[in-house]
């Protein structure tokens, strides 16, 4: 926020899909060739898909924002923030005890696969207008997307 405001408030939920589907090409990129030449690794990708998936939990909740009118407090901003981060970090704590911690035994390209697929899944739901017929939503696709990364930058970090 200190650097950049929260000018992400303008963008549609597509436009943030599009941005978090970016970043996990990039990622895919990377591990299929084995080398990237911009200085960045994948680490921060996966932070960048973190707070992508989170400033698209709060465009849900609030909508976007016109052009002249895009600005909430820092405090709200924050307050927002925080609230999203608990509900997929409970979420992830829930799945964990579920799925008896099964993510520890995947790929960090496999997490990789996974958003990607997310991904494409809402982009269709927003191609139906945010209509499904059985399907979870697109909150629950976000969240999902969120835990992905979060699993990935563990795995990550255990490497180093």
């Amino acid at each position: 926020m200190h650097d950049y405001g929260v000018a992400w408030r303008i963008l549609r939920l597509p436009s943030i899909t599009d941005q978090i589907y970016i970043k996990a090409q990039r990622i895919r990129s990377i591990e299929e060739k084995g080398v990237h030449k911009i200085d960045e690794g994948v680490q921060p990708e996966f932070v960048g898909i973190i707070n992508y998936s989170i400033m698209a939990l709060i465009q849900l909740e609030l909508g976007h924002a016109s052009t002249e009118n895009f600005h909430i407090s820092e405090k709200e901003t924050v307050k927002l923030y925080e609230h999203y981060i608990q509900k997929a970090k409970e979420l992830l704590v829930d799945k964990n005890h579920d799925y008896d911690e099964a993510w520890r035994n995947m790929r960090v390209s496999s997490y990789t696969d996974i958003i990607l697929m997310k991904l494409l899944r809402i982009k269709q739901i927003e191609s139906n207008q945010g209509n499904t017929l059985i399907s979870e939503g697109l909150d629950a696709n976000y969240m999902d997307i969120f835990n992905y990364a979060v699993f990935a930058l563990i795995k990550l970090n255990e490497k180093h």
